[in-house]
């Protein structure tokens, strides 16, 4: 079977260049419809006449004091169901994901996944027929060590 899909592995590190994030680690998981990612302090903002979310963003889960304040349209608010079941209202944004040598937009829903291990989680939707997963294996694509 041949393929131009770029193989990775359950976790990853990729970028989000619109939101001034680089090498941050994500969870790959294909049982996920849409993808998240961890915010905190949302606030809701007209920009040039358009609704826009501005949020902040800790980029390292183990130095939660570094916090990159970023802003992007407002896409859509939808309900998502959690990982623990539960249902919950979420603002989503299109952004740019950057991992190994590609690039692609992405939907991603903001929540509050301080609870998780990874402050993102790269869902199906966001995969966008560009990759498959070894859940097996970690970083491939960015050769990162575990």
């Amino acid at each position: 079977m041949q393929t131009d899909k770029m193989l990775v592995g359950a976790l990853e590190v990729c970028s989000l260049p619109d939101l001034g994030i680089s090498d941050i680690k994500v969870r790959v998981d294909t049982g996920a419809q849409t993808s998240s990612l961890h915010v905190d302090n949302v606030q809701t903002i007209t920009y040039r006449g358009k609704p826009w979310i501005e949020f902040d963003i800790h980029p390292d889960l183990y130095h939660v004091e570094e916090v990159v304040r970023s802003k992007a349209p407002l896409k859509d608010v939808r309900w998502v169901k959690s990982s623990n079941g539960a249902r919950e209202q979420r603002y989503v944004i299109t952004t740019t994901l950057v991992m190994g040598p590609r690039s692609w937009p992405i939907l991603i829903t903001l929540t509050d996944r301080s609870e998780m291990n990874y402050l993102m989680l790269l869902g199906r939707q966001g995969m966008a027929d560009q990759l498959l997963v070894d859940p097996s294996q970690t970083f491939i694509c960015s050769n990162e060590i575990d």
